[in-house]
């Protein structure tokens, strides 16, 4: 059954086993000093740990346990010898102090903004404009022209036709064809580079805000 250290028969704790908060190995017990209990860990490299009496947690008849941590112990209370008993009583007042506060973590919110890489596309967009051009092509046709020449009425065998006759003369003409050959007129180059900016991201954050009362609903301030 664990005793509390205002019931702690000091004086049987010699050689038991020290322990800290986390079930940590702080060693042995040697000494039992008026402020402070001396516990040695180690045979060839000895840690001497020279811990305040008010650190006590609880004593079960073999296991010394007390409220600091190993690493707490390390690093206030390992010596080669006693610390005066002022300051072993104001480790002790420390300590107990610690002991009757309650800490309540306030916590906020920051913002902490990262780029990621997106994709977005360009459209090149091609489409066929109508317009008119005008080329001036020479063409050549033939057309009649009448002359009539005197035979000094020259004897025929051709007798003169009964009915309406006619007769067809052939004329040459040129036609226009009209072809039409593509070609490239220019060239559009698409060329990408990277433009940096800066933009301001806005965005709500929850930070907590605390409010102490006492038990008459009154709000207590700062000390």
């Amino acid at each position: 059954m664990s005793s509390s250290s205002s019931t702690i028969d000091w004086s049987d704790i010699i050689r038991k086993e020290a322990r800290g908060t986390n079930d940590e190995d702080l060693g042995e017990v040697q000494e039992v000093g008026e402020n402070y209990i001396l516990v040695q860990r180690g045979l060839i490299n000895k840690d001497k740990f020279y811990i305040p009496k008010d650190m006590v947690e609880s004593y079960d008849g073999d296991v010394l346990r007390f409220s600091v941590s190993e690493e707490d112990a390390k690093s206030r209370f390992l010596g080669d010898s006693a610390p005066p008993p002022a300051i072993a009583e104001n480790e002790g007042s420390t300590a107990a102090r610690k002991a009757e506060e309650t800490v309540i973590p306030v916590t906020g919110e920051t913002i902490d903004a990262t780029t990621i890489d997106s994709a977005r596309e360009a459209t090149v967009i091609k489409e066929p404009v109508t317009e008119t051009k005008n080329v001036e092509v020479p063409v050549t046709h033939e057309e009649i022209s009448i002359e009539r020449r005197d035979v000094s009425e020259r004897p025929t065998e051709q007798k003169p036709v009964q009915s309406r006759t006619e007769t067809k003369v052939p004329l040459k003409q040129e036609e226009v064809e009209v072809t039409k050959q593509p070609y490239v007129k220019e060239e559009i180059v698409i060329k990408k580079k990277p433009v940096t900016e800066t933009k301001i991201i806005s965005e709500q954050v929850i930070s907590e805000k605390v409010t102490v009362k006492n038990p008459e609903g009154e709000e207590v301030g700062e000390e």
